[in-house]
């Protein structure tokens, strides 16, 4: 088939319900980003967009509750104990969580995860989860973004007020990272069997990856049954070991971003771009992150939004690309 045939292939699939074939996958992923082709990939998987979410866009806050040291030393990881980047250790207060939630909330904020390093404690997450639920009631997801966990921990975490749990089995884990791979996967398997939904992005992706490592991993997504799917790009830390290489070109995030929003389909209808990209937006993301706290992709927490990107501006972005902002599924 032609690019121009694979992409109709790849549409009349994503709308009718079906998974694309990994060939298929890995094809769109090979068309090269400067070309027509790739433009009609990104017209394609907009259209797609309008049909799978209706032209709605969702805001995710992110909070970064401890910027310390961690042992498990990610290649692009700025808390990685080993590369020294980390200064004085810092950790957000319970006060000043719920204010970030709160203020959030009042933003049109959808989905708000609590993201930790990896040996932070379930048990105080669980506390701090009940507080917030009880200071700041009202129509948005609460969710986590921490360590590894049982069947048993996930069925706890649903029944006191999570959501969603953000999890992923990363690009090259276990050789990027120092993570089992198997225990990435039980992780993912026990949220898939919890009453929680689980967010999965296709991650770091840098200019290191290849067409047929997204592909794989967009497999492990469905597979998964992630309901929110996406793909967050790898930001060069100076001091990581992959700080060295540079961050993934614009146009080919939005190409990414365009071939999961078409492979996702049905299957996970929203389709969340970080950073933050107009043209990915206009490639078929209809969610995008604001963060704060703890970032790391950073070399020192953030006590305002993250690189100055705030939820009015990804408002603008989301109707610039053609869509509304909402708060609630529907």
């Amino acid at each position: 088939m032609t690019a121009s045939e694979q992409i109709a292939e790849a549409k009349r699939l994503c709308l009718s319900g079906e998974r694309l074939p990994r060939g298929l996958v890995t094809a769109l992923l090979a068309i090269p980003t400067d070309s027509e082709e790739c433009e009609a990939l990104g017209r394609a998987a907009r259209e797609a967009a309008s049909v799978l979410c209706h032209d709605r866009a969702y805001l995710w806050g992110a909070i970064g509750l401890d910027f310390k040291p961690c042992t498990m030393n990610c290649d692009f990881c700025s808390l990685g104990e080993a590369w020294g980047v980390v200064g004085q250790p810092q950790e957000l207060g319970e006060a000043e969580i719920i204010e970030m939630v709160r203020r959030y909330h009042a933003q049109g904020v959808r989905w708000i995860v609590l993201r930790t390093t990896e040996f932070y404690s379930l048990d105080r997450l669980s506390v701090l989860l009940q507080s917030i639920r009880r200071a700041v009631p009202g129509a948005y997801e609460l969710g986590l973004n921490v360590g590894e966990f049982d069947d048993a921990r996930a069925e706890a975490l649903a029944a006191i007020g999570a959501d969603f749990i953000y999890h992923a089995l990363r690009l090259r884990e276990g050789r990027d990272t120092r993570f089992d791979p198997a225990l990435r996967l039980k992780t993912l398997r026990a949220v898939q069997r919890s009453p929680m939904k689980l967010v999965f992005l296709v991650e770091p992706v840098g200019v290191e990856h290849t067409d047929e490592e997204i592909a794989e991993r967009i497999d492990t997504v469905l597979d998964c049954g992630a309901q929110i799917s996406g793909a967050m790009v790898r930001v060069p830390v100076q001091g990581t070991p992959l700080g060295r290489y540079p961050k993934l070109p614009d146009r080919r995030m939005a190409q990414i971003i365009a071939v999961i929003r078409l492979a996702c389909g049905r299957f996970a209808p929203d389709i969340c771009v970080h950073t933050a990209s107009e043209c990915a937006m206009q490639w078929g993301a209809n969610v995008t992150v604001v963060e704060q706290g703890a970032i790391p992709r950073d070399t020192a927490p953030s006590e305002t939004v993250w690189n100055g990107f705030t939820c009015d501006m990804a408002r603008a972005w989301f109707q610039n690309a053609g869509y509304t902002v909402h708060q609630t599924p529907k």
